[in-house]
């Protein structure tokens, strides 16, 4: 058993990865500030002998006795990170910091939760791990895409100067139960949408793409790169390759919602990509990772969640 510290603990992702490692038998410590995160979505596990919950904001130093640390704490969709772009920020940098120094100190290996958005509006398609991106630096997405790249910085400049025992992965968008539903990201948008009976915001004219990977695949794979051996770095892409355009993931939310929404069209957001895929062959070699779960049904999982949840309370 391993003493694991999960930063956004309480978060989409995060809950779900400390449910994985709990279920591995691990030692579990999640940290959230609950800005984005939920008690809800770990409410199930406090009872638990080996799950802890902390109320902590990663820009502050954290003193605790870890073995590993996955870092995932910073808000991941445009409405929340462009809600306080500064502190977004200060959450990928000063929380990349403190915990490296963490790590440092415990001589503990940790993993890095990094994005796709390092890549911005691509060039290349599909996007390998050795392309630098084509990012806007001072645009409105430039909080999280920066913050991200520089923490991706600091962590290699602690593997090299330090010797830390570093991992980072870069996440392309992921979906499934507990996403926010108020999060903007385009699935938990469709779906909440149609489910109300709403018309389905698409912006631009629905042909810009995106790869969607089920949570479920996606924890898996953070899961078998902490455990590769050391000296092994990446980043390392992990999503799932099959690409969609928002006109196609929208007619097949429409499908399986049922329902009367229309489609309706709004002006492109400012630095939205066009078109987004990820190169995973370095995680099939790696990893032996190949994401299962295709769109369909795990769209079919995140309506039912949200189903209910909406059931519950309406005005979520």
């Amino acid at each position: 058993m391993k003493r694991i510290l999960v930063t956004g603990g309480a978060g989409f992702l995060g809950s779900h990865l400390c449910d994985r490692l709990i279920k591995d038998g691990q030692d579990v410590l999640c940290a959230d500030n609950f800005f984005t995160g939920s008690k809800r979505n770990v409410a199930h596990l406090l009872n638990h002998p080996y799950f802890e919950l902390m109320r902590h904001d990663v820009t502050f130093p954290l003193y605790v006795e870890v073995d590993r640390i996955f870092n995932l704490a910073c808000p991941a969709s445009p409405v929340h990170y462009q809600h306080d772009p500064v502190q977004t920020t200060k959450t990928s940098v000063h929380g990349a910091i403190n915990m490296l120094g963490l790590a440092k100190r415990l001589d503990a290996r940790i993993l890095q939760a990094s994005t796709s958005e390092v890549y911005g509006d691509p060039e290349v398609h599909p996007q390998q791990e050795g392309y630098w991106g084509r990012v806007n630096p001072i645009g409105l997405r430039s909080c999280y895409d920066e913050g991200k790249r520089c923490a991706e910085t600091l962590f290699f400049d602690y593997f090299r100067q330090h010797e830390l025992d570093i991992k980072v992965v870069r996440i392309f968008n992921t979906y499934g139960p507990r996403m926010h539903p108020n999060d903007g990201r385009v699935v938990s948008n469709f779906i909440v949408q149609a489910l109300k009976g709403q018309d389905i915001t698409i912006y631009g004219d629905g042909s810009q793409t995106r790869s969607f990977c089920y949570v479920d695949d996606l924890i898996e794979v953070i899961v078998r790169m902490m455990e590769t051996e050391r000296g092994f770095t990446g980043p390392i892409n992990i999503g799932n390759p099959g690409e969609f355009t928002m006109l196609e993931l929208a007619e097949m939310v429409l499908k399986l919602v049922g329902g009367k929404s229309r489609l309706v069209f709004q002006p492109l957001p400012s630095d939205d990509p066009r078109q987004r895929q990820p190169d995973i062959s370095l995680a099939r070699s790696k990893l032996g990772w190949e994401p299962k779960v295709g769109l369909e049904d795990g769209l079919k999982e995140t309506i039912a969640y949200f189903r209910k949840l909406l059931s519950e309370d309406p005005s979520a």
